[in-house]
């Protein structure tokens, strides 16, 4: 059974979605009629509004929850160097296809990147252009800016965006 929720943040509607005991999804929900979150029977769904509203407090830096999301394997490998990036840091999509093994991967890298089903969980807005400026974000640049100036904060570090 998929069990659904939509959590409202700071940054509009999340839909936040849970099969078999593992969060599968979190998607940004542009333009969604929704005005309070929804209630729901599964504990995963619960812990990770939880943990959500802890992140967005500025109290939780990392999340611990049981993830299963769905891609090649190519993409689980970049999602899982995405969540070695630490809170409040970024990293260059350049820096990622390095790590990732081949440098000429880089425009895989960053289609996996925009393909990740779980933003903020697997933090892919920590990953910047070879300038350091923002570029490329499923939610939108805005929401993009929004979480590493959170993160900046949280950590007691002045933002160096742009």
């Amino acid at each position: 059974m998929i069990y659904t929720v939509h959590y409202v943040s700071p940054l509009g509607i999340l839909q936040l979605q849970e099969e078999e005991g593992k969060l599968t999804a979190v998607l940004f929900m542009n333009d969604s009629p929704m005005k309070e979150t929804e209630t729901t029977s599964s504990a995963v769904l619960h812990e990770t509004i939880r943990q959500l509203d802890e992140y967005f407090a500025g109290k939780r830096i990392t999340f611990d929850l049981p993830l299963n999301p769905s891609g090649t394997g190519f993409q689980q490998k970049v999602w899982q160097q995405l969540l070695q990036i630490p809170f409040a840091e970024t990293m260059t999509y350049l820096h990622m296809a390095k790590r990732l093994g081949n440098v000429k991967s880089i425009r895989a890298a960053a289609s996996a990147n925009g393909k990740n089903p779980l933003a903020i969980i697997i933090p892919c807005h920590r990953v910047v252009g070879a300038d350091g400026k923002l570029t490329g974000y499923a939610g939108g640049l805005h929401r993009k800016q929004w979480l590493l100036e959170h993160e900046a904060k949280a950590a007691g570090k002045q933002s160096t965006l742009f």
